[in-house]
């Protein structure tokens, strides 16, 4: 059956799940070879430079391939695109050889021209296609001062210091290598019209329908199983639940704890996997209450992140202590304790500050990557505050309008919000989300505006020490000063989890929270 029949009656069967679902014992069925996800949202764009949130990067890491990857199951870094590199003994240059015979999905060649268009396009301001742009993540790749073609299949990285989360940057969805030709033909549309060299290949974009991709039969690395995937942007849980048991959809991304007990039995299978996932509340420290560290230390106080923990995520989740998930073994504070609940010390911390009654804007999103509940998240958090002195009002926003209000900043316009962040290396979410040079206006994501030149000055170090044992500690005394600074509400650190019908074979959950589809089945 041609591919396109097949997306079609798939797309189908998807829309109507709920529906045969409601209205009679049969369940509607997803044709054989086509996998259909369901998604927690829509896509902002399908170009990886140009994007931050996970649920874009589970359709992402299907489309492309970058010059490494993480080894299945770890966030070690191994050949894609790259067949092996060279290092020079500074640490400033990156020299690597690649995959030769490899072509992008429209058909041009992939060579190392084609790799330093990639990294000009998102940090020359003078490049041609820089306007295709904004990229968000361009950060990770900062240090970067030159990028040569040395010839068809060599290219080198000149650094402007030793970085050392480069290669596991590499790996990350904002290291994706996408087809320059592409980008000339679209320009500041190649996000609609995507062109990678990974196992699947664009066929198509509904508006709030699906995405759907199609087998890449020339995949250098071995064409899928599947004949096509499906990724249905379904925001409520409820209805991405139901669906998933209607039969509509084939797995499902971020199941709602609530709903873990009706997926039980052959007919199901349930996936968890501990990542580096951090879910937090960014907290306005530049005006307002919580520019009093006092204030913010007594929000910590008061949120009963136990009970949330326990109660609204039915134990899917750990109390957080601090800025860095412990999946990092090797760079985590084992000596910081979470705030513990104690509503008193939440109210003395607010009558040393003169605070009492504080009035706070907060903001909750409906759902997004990595939000696990949000919104009764939020509602619970409203309520130990409250319940503490301070008068909470909430403003809820769909994911896309909610990173549109929340990541260009706070200032004048709200005291709080929800926040998650899945990353692949510990330097990654305080570089962008806790250095004073990484406020919003400075293109970063410290949307709270905390400064301490204390933990820019070891962040900085951190990034540069070669030696992993020196980077470690240079994190945890990071951690501690953080932990003292309360910049943010640290709430609970997420074990991802997904179910799949009894159709689906092959399937794995990755620490790096991923999706990677090109060995799954389904029958």
């Amino acid at each position: 059956m041609p591919i396109g029949h097949l997306t079609r009656r798939g797309l189908l069967a998807a829309g109507t799940a709920l529906t045969l679902a409601l209205s009679a014992p049969v369940q509607a069925q997803t044709p054989p070879g086509v996998l259909v996800v369901g998604q927690i949202a829509e896509p902002k764009a399908l170009d990886p430079a140009a994007v931050t949130a996970v649920n874009d990067f589970r359709i992402l890491m299907n489309v492309y391939d970058g010059l490494v990857r993480y080894r299945d199951g770890t966030l070690e870094v191994e050949p894609a695109l790259a067949t092996d590199w060279e290092i020079s003994e500074d640490g400033t240059e990156y020299t690597f050889s690649l995959r030769e015979g490899v072509t992008f999905h429209d058909g041009s060649a992939f060579n190392a021209e084609a790799v330093k268009f990639n990294f000009d396009r998102m940090l020359d301001e003078e490049h041609p296609y820089y306007d295709t742009g904004p990229f968000p993540l361009s950060f990770f790749f900062s240090a970067i001062e030159t990028v040569e073609a040395l010839d068809e299949t060599t290219v080198k990285f000149t650094l402007n210091e030793p970085y050392a989360p480069f290669l596991s940057n590499l790996a990350y969805p904002t290291g994706l290598i996408v087809s320059p030709a592409a980008v000339e033909e679209h320009g500041s549309d190649f996000g609609r019209n995507p062109s990678g060299t990974g196992a699947f290949r664009f066929a198509e974009w509904r508006p709030n329908e699906a995405v759907v991709v199609e087998a890449n039969p020339d995949h250098w690395d071995g064409a899928p199983a599947l004949e096509a995937v499906v990724f249905r942007p379904i925001t409520d849980a409820s209805t991405r639940t139901a669906e998933m048991l209607a039969g509509g959809i084939d797995l499902m991304v971020e199941v709602p704890p609530v709903a873990l007990s009706q997926f039980e039995g052959d007919s199901y299978a349930l996936h968890e996997q501990a990542g580096p996932h951090l879910w937090f509340l960014i907290l306005n420290a530049k005006e307002g209450p919580f520019a009093d560290k006092l204030v913010r230390q007594a929000a910590n106080y008061a949120v009963n992140k136990e009970a949330i923990v326990n109660e609204v995520l039915e134990g899917t989740a750990e109390v957080a202590a601090g800025p860095t998930p412990p999946a990092f073994a090797w760079a985590y504070n084992e000596e910081l304790s979470p705030y513990p609940y104690d509503p008193e010390k939440a109210r003395a911390l607010l009558a040393e500050a003169g605070a009492e009654g504080a009035e706070l804007t907060f903001y909750v999103t409906e759902g997004g990557s990595g939000m696990l509940d949000p919104v009764a998240m939020g509602t619970a958090i409203q309520a130990d505050l409250e319940a503490v002195g301070f008068d909470v009002t909430i403003e809820t926003y769909e994911w896309n309008t909610f990173l549109g209000e929340v990541n260009p900043g706070l200032e004048g316009k709200a005291d709080m919000a929800e926040m998650a962040w899945m990353t692949n290396d510990p330097d990654t979410l305080p570089f962008l989300a806790l250095r004073s040079e990484a406020w919003p206006d400075q293109g970063g994501f410290n949307s709270g505006y905390y400064a301490n030149p204390e933990v820019d000055s070891l962040l900085e170090e951190a990034r540069r020490a070669t030696d992993q044992d020196e980077r470690a500690r240079l994190y945890k005394e990071m951690q501690a000063i953080v932990h003292e600074d309360a910049p943010w509400v640290f709430v609970a650190n997420w074990k991802q989890n997904a179910v799949t019908n009894d159709r689906v074979e092959d399937f794995t959950l990755q620490p790096s929270f991923f999706l990677l589809l090109d060995e799954v089945t389904k029958n």
